[in-house]
């Protein structure tokens, strides 16, 4: 059984699915032009990715091989409904904005290999966990994309907050450049693809400079000599 740790720092870091598999790219780079339209999706597809996890952990001995895919897209598919209505009935604005996204929470790639690689073959409690350090990974890359797209775009941060957290967070606005003039290309999709470049660059470089470090401080194996002994008899 894979150890709480390893599923940490595979789901934070190693297997991170956006920096790392590349999964869910669509809804990552399309919402992503502000904080609060990636933490909105963040948050939906972390929670249906524990929920899930948990369920098909919770059937995977009773499911026959034959429609395991089909029973675990159904279950994901139902799970992404409750979502899309607790948004339609709480958050309705923010659900207009992220649109036809918030649907495709049943196709997205990173929900669907982890129910059918992890949570098929683990208990419902790592299954859980790895739900939600999946969906931690991914929600961190899709923030800190929105994040750089809108101060880079607007010179501001927390734009619209309300439209998630209600009218608690109307002055959440952070104005870090005032008299900003705006750069278009960030909140443009091309923008979207430079910054994931960007993250993902930086992580391996990151993992780079880790390597050499860890194989700079390994102490060298010795060199241990043999002596072979050789007789021979000459007649």
């Amino acid at each position: 059984m894979t150890s709480y740790r390893e599923i940490s720092f595979n789901g934070l870091w190693k297997n991170n699915p956006a920096l790392v598999q590349l999964l869910g790219l669509c809804p990552l780079l399309g919402v992503s032009n502000s904080t609060v339209n990636a933490l909105g999706l963040a948050l939906a597809s972390a929670v249906v990715l524990v929920c899930s996890n948990t369920a098909v952990s919770l059937v995977r001995g009773v499911v026959n091989t034959a429609v395991r895919l089909p029973a675990f897209v159904m279950i994901i598919a139902a799970l992404t409904t409750c979502i899309e209505l607790l948004m339609q009935a709480f958050t309705y604005e923010l659900y207009q904005i992220l649109g036809i996204f918030i649907p495709l929470i049943t196709t997205n790639c990173v929900i669907l290999g982890r129910a059918d690689g992890f949570a098929a073959k683990h208990d419902p409690a790592r299954a859980a966990y790895d739900g939600l350090m999946m969906g931690l990974g991914f929600g961190l890359v899709l923030v800190m994309i929105g994040a750089i797209r809108e101060l880079l775009g607007t010179g501001a941060l927390f734009a619209n907050m309300h439209l998630l957290f209600g009218p608690i967070a109307a002055e959440w606005k952070l104005t870090l450049v005032q008299d900003y003039k705006g750069f278009l290309l960030a909140i443009l999709p091309p923008g979207a693809f430079i910054v994931l470049g960007l993250l993902i660059a930086g992580k391996n470089r990151i993992d780079q400079i880790a390597a050499e470090r860890a194989k700079a401080a390994a102490p060298e194996a010795p060199v241990q000599s043999r002596r072979v002994r050789v007789t021979g008899v000459i007649e």
